[in-house]
């Protein structure tokens, strides 16, 4: 339940400026980390599409740069320690201030519910920050650092709406209306209607969009100037969301309220 349907192949015509080495390399480590046992090379190379030599040349760079592990015994290679530090730099550069924190800490302790804060970074919407807890935990996937899936998460939909038109069909162009799950809006018309209604109401909603059996509630947080900078939401197992609908979307507004404040402080 809690993995994303497989990503769309990328495609393999590199774009203009791109150098085709480092891309490689970075495919590489993608599919390394997706798999829970490693990858043997020759998995690497039918991956890439290239020849299995220059395949142990990728794992060779990626093995000196820190990057990637050979485990001999298993013949197959695994991510290297140095990925933590790309995990770790996100993170710090994410970093929200306390005074959100303690906004999206009070989230989840009146709604009773994960609580989770996205910001737009560039034209992209990400995770900041999570509130959550053994009682009441987090979608495992949607960790800080977040960015996939907009049109099916309620946080996304609501910033979503907040883009100038022409921001939001660049992004959509650019990302795709995937499906994730058994509800998830694939038509671009159907999801511009459901974004008129996200504006008109101030929150957006989604039940079973993102995974099968999770709603999800959000509302928007403003800049003095505004405009939508970031949005709250929270998340339950949808038999438990339908019964507290509305218990849930009066917290979720006193909560993007008490951000907005936060945010403007």
């Amino acid at each position: 339940m809690e993995a994303l349907p497989t990503r769309p192949a990328r495609r393999e015509t590199p774009a203009a400026g791109s150098v085709q080495s480092v891309a490689r390399a970075l495919r590489a480590l993608e599919f390394v980390a997706a798999s829970r046992d490693g990858v043997t090379a020759k998995e690497l190379a039918a991956h890439l599409d290239i020849a299995l030599p220059s395949t142990y040349h990728v794992l060779t760079t990626l093995i000196e740069a820190g990057y990637l592990v050979h485990l001999s015994q298993e013949h197959r290679y695994g991510l290297g320690y140095r990925v933590r530090l790309l995990e770790q730099g996100l993170e710090k550069q994410l970093e929200v201030p306390p005074q959100t924190v303690e906004a999206i800490k009070r989230l989840h302790v009146e709604a009773d519910a994960a609580a989770y804060y996205a910001v737009y970074r560039d034209i992209d919407v990400v995770v900041a920050h999570v509130a959550d807890s053994d009682r009441r935990p987090r979608v495992r996937i949607l960790d800080i650092g977040f960015h996939e899936a907009t049109h099916a998460t309620a946080f996304g939909k609501v910033m979503l709406a907040a883009m100038t038109p022409e921001d939001r069909d660049a992004y959509l162009d650019r990302v795709g209306l995937r499906r994730c799950a058994e509800n998830t809006i694939t038509d671009r018309a159907d999801l511009e209607a459901h974004l008129v209604q996200v504006r008109k109401s101030g929150v957006a909603l989604e039940i079973s969009e993102f995974q099968s059996g999770l709603s999800c509630l959000a509302a928007p947080v403003w800049s003095r100037a505004g405009s939508v900078v970031a949005s709250v939401a929270v998340s339950l197992p949808s038999a438990e969301f339908a019964v507290r609908r509305w218990d849930l979307e009066r917290a979720v507004r006193r909560g993007a309220l008490v951000a907005t404040r936060a945010v403007n402080a």
